[in-house]
């Protein structure tokens, strides 16, 4: 058996780790990293009588490489190596090298901080990013930095950001590089031509790959289920002796598991997914057809909704899938795009593109109230994080200040999306728990549900054989709950459950097709759907498109049943709102679920708090009305002070502004009923009055209004400019400004003006913050160019001691 490449290497990173607890290894592919650094590790002194974690992004590749490490002990699975995973694991007492996928981790985390017994942890292949591989890293840094000193953190993989890692884990981390074991690899482009589809391009690649005598097996990856099923319906229907395979995440371990099977007797064609981007080598493969295509969930905070997208890979994953061609001899690359194609170096992180809201409980959950508390590689976008807590907040799992709540609490054991947990939380006061951990199950699976989910639930329940994956994890889900899934299955709670996971995508009918969603969305079946006329639905599959969102599966739900789950609609709560059309305030009395009125009656009276808050709103809809030309100087004047006293002046942004409404302009909207009175509001004034005495008197002096010119007269400043960070300007007629030496300050003196000097036409002829370089260099020559147009005002050849005017030479005399 040949060496490996990273042989060479396992000396200096045992060393590193017994100075050093945290290592960066950066291995190319057939370099064995996934394999030889864990088994290497474990006979290290800071090792001995504990156990190794090493981390991988898919079941498949856990799966496969605790198999072939157990193999090298000659071992069976569950003795010194084991592995675990949701729903399925083998680990014993004897287990010192337990190879998990990233979420178990989370979950060790969670329910032991001080990780008893577990000496490292290495996370392979962490280049993909996931959010639960970022969020092991920062618990495990949290738990390492504050308890666990004496705990290893490995971070390795073929393509790492080594410079924004070390950012992470500090600037002395050790940082180790090995070579890989590829074979020479042949890289062809094939781009799609025409109107040519994906699945088309991929079948004419196949076949010119398989008239080459040196090709072995054949790995075509692809997008989507959906163009694997394609292609591969064409392979099976053509005339090739080859066995055609899927492989793809919606299949169970066992299928993925025969899919990477060698077939010694005939050719493979393996049609798959980016899985076969995962660490572990597909035996036999020598040719690699590469789409260069992803499918991934991006999640749109300022919808809550999650669109499915397909986008271009960036050049470290098309790297990843090259060199599956070279692992065990000579291959070829055929990529499926112009070799002028320009791709990033690195993709986007999952936790800056998906819903992050199971983060965030889970950040809760170890007991931070916000990201900042943690250190991350890439810190959670601020968008998605409030959106995500919002939902928490919602679904009830998290109080006002970010922690837990007591139903936060019980549904942080569930190892499911936090909908999906409360809803199984809250499932036992609908005496429904079986059918919540059945429907769990379908919800959370890869399996696309194309009929009703009640008929794919009465599907399973009928016949459960059929669909062994749901029958396992509906079964896991109900030994939690200490209860044993029932021969018949009443289906009556159903759109209950799914109101409890989804309260914010119920919808009220508003045409045929349409519904309005609690969050206020606008989202669409077609007309022709057997839900397109009911008065509620729950929308349970919601993707955003450029208007409306597309609804893919929903249930019907009654009104009075919506009113059962959550009594609080049948409050009454006075809403007056600013209608445009009519030129005035519109008061009712309304009950609703979010922004959904289940009932509504008009107002014989209005309350003045109601009137104010309506106008306030619309104030906020119509800012141009608030900021107007008085009000801009003011926060001009204020930006400067603030840029230069940061530490003592109020932010009056339009943002803080609008934001505070309710505490500077309340008060004076005593009697204010019409926005036309709102309009004529003197908003200087009060902006003016939430100033002391004292800070009033020094903004005074420090940001002038007006600025005397030599000529006697009162010049205007404006301070508009410095709201975007500019000087503030003066502008007068040149002939007022002689006799200043210098350009006039603002400020203390700390800030000079901006001067346009004008003509007598009141046009600019020099502008410029240095008067005294004007007066020498460029008086000059405008002298030359302006007294003989304008021969009635004065133009003296000594500008600095001539006498200022604001008159001609007639008036003068």
């Amino acid at each position: 058996m040949s060496t490996l490449p990273i042989e060479q290497h396992l000396k200096p990173i045992q060393t590193a780790l017994s100075e050093h607890n945290r290592l960066i290894l950066v291995a190319q592919p057939g370099a064995g990293k996934t394999t030889r650094v864990p088994l290497t590790l474990l006979n290290s002194q800071w090792a001995q009588g504990q156990k190794i974690l090493l981390l991988e992004p898919r079941r498949v590749a856990a799966r496969l490489a605790a198999s072939f490490m157990a193999a090298q002990l000659n071992e069976p699975i569950g003795k010194t190596v084991g592995y675990r995973m949701r729903g399925d694991s083998k680990v014993s007492s004897d287990t010192r090298l337990e190879v998990l996928t990233q979420g178990v981790l989370t979950r060790m985390l969670q329910d032991d901080p001080l990780l008893e017994g577990v000496a490292g942890i290495i996370f392979d292949e962490f280049h993909e990013r996931s959010i639960e591989a970022d969020l092991g890293l920062a618990l495990s840094l949290d738990i390492q930095q504050s308890v666990r000193d004496d705990l290893r953190l490995v971070v390795m993989s073929a393509t790492l950001d080594v410079a924004a890692l070390t950012n992470v884990l500090g600037r002395d981390t050790c940082v180790i590089e090995s070579t890989g074991r590829e074979f020479p690899i042949d890289t062809y482009h094939r781009p799609l031509g025409g109107d040519e589809t994906l699945d088309a391009a991929a079948y004419r690649v196949v076949t010119e790959a398989l008239a080459n005598v040196d090709s072995r097996d054949v790995l075509v990856i692809l997008p989507g289920v959906a163009e694997i099923t394609r292609l591969v319906q064409m392979l099976e229907n053509s005339a090739f002796d080859v066995e055609v395979r899927a492989l793809h995440g919606g299949m169970s371990i066992e299928a993925q598991q025969a899919a990477l099977r060698l077939h010694e007797a005939r050719q493979r064609v393996s049609v798959a997914t980016a899985i076969a981007e995962s660490s572990v080598t597909v035996d036999g493969v020598n040719v690699v057809i590469d789409a260069g295509l992803e499918r991934v969930p991006l999640f749109q905070p300022q919808t809550g909704l999650t669109r499915l997208t397909t986008r271009r890979v960036n050049r470290a994953s098309a790297d990843q899938r090259r060199g599956r061609a070279g692992r065990q001899q000579p291959g070829t690359c055929y990529r499926l795009w112009s070799q002028e194609q320009p791709m990033v170096a690195y993709g986007e992180p999952e936790i800056a593109q998906a819903d992050l809201s199971r983060l965030a409980l889970e950040v809760a959950r170890w007991g931070a109230r916000s990201p900042e508390e943690l250190v991350w590689m890439t810190p959670p976008p601020n968008g998605a994080w409030q959106s995500s807590q919002a939902l928490l907040r919602q679904l009830g799992i998290l109080d006002t200040v970010g922690l837990l709540t007591p139903l936060g609490k019980q549904s942080a054991r569930w190892p499911l999306e936090p909908r999906l947990a409360v809803m199984l939380s809250k499932a036992a006061s609908l005496n429904a728990v079986p059918l919540a951990c059945a429907l769990a199950t379908l919800l959370e699976g890869r399996e696309r549900v194309s009929s009703s989910l009640r008929d794919a639930l009465a599907q399973r329940l009928g016949q459960p054989r059929r669909f062994p994956q749901w029958q396992r994890e509906t079964q896991r889900l109900m030994d939690m709950a200490s209860l044993k899934l029932p021969d018949k299955l009443p289906l009556e709670p159903l759109s209950c459950l799914l109101a409890i996971a989804y309260p914010d995508r119920v919808g009220q009918f508003i045409s045929p097709g349409r519904f309005k969603l609690a969050n206020g969305k606008t989202a669409t079946l077609s007309a022709s759907h057997p839900l397109a006329n009911e008065a509620f639905i729950v929308a349970v599959s919601v993707e955003s498109a450029s208007s409306e969102a597309a609804i893919y599966l929903a249930e019907p739900i009654m009104q009075t049943a919506l009113i059962d789950l959550y009594p609080e609609t049948q409050q009454w709560e006075e809403r007056v709102t600013w209608s445009d059309a009519q030129g005035k305030l519109l008061g009712e009395a309304v009950q609703r679920h979010g922004e959904l009125v289940l009932a509504r009656r008009p107002l014989a009276e209005l309350s003045r708090e109601a009137v104010q808050q309506a106008l306030l709103s619309a104030l906020k809809q119509r800012p141009a009305a608030l900021f107007n030309g008085k009000v801009k100087q003011l926060r001009g004047r204020m930006a400067l002070v603030a840029s230069l006293y940061s530490d003592v002046w109020p932010d009056w942004s339009e943002s803080a502004l609008l934001d505070s409404l309710d505490v500077w302009l309340s008060p004076y909207m005593t009697g204010i009923t019409r926005f036309s009175q709102l309009e004529k509001m003197p908003f200087h004034s009060y902006l003016m009055a939430t100033l002391s005495w004292d800070e009033q008197s020094h903004f005074e002096r420090l940001t002038p209004p007006s600025i005397m010119a030599p000529s006697g007269n009162q010049a205007s400043v404006d301070y508009e400019p410095c709201l975007a960070g500019r000087p503030p300007v003066l502008a007068l007629k040149l002939q007022e400004a002689f006799g200043w030496q210098d350009t006039p300050t603002v400020a203390d003196g700390h800030m000079p003006v901006v001067i346009h000097l004008l003509s007598p036409a009141k046009r600019p002829l020099q502008v410029t913050q240095d008067l005294r370089s004007f007066w020498v260099n460029g008086y000059p020559e405008v002298r030359k160019e302006m007294r003989g147009r304008y021969p009635k005002h004065p133009w003296p050849e000594d500008p600095m001691t001539a006498q200022a005017t604001a008159s001609t030479k007639r008036h003068k005399v």
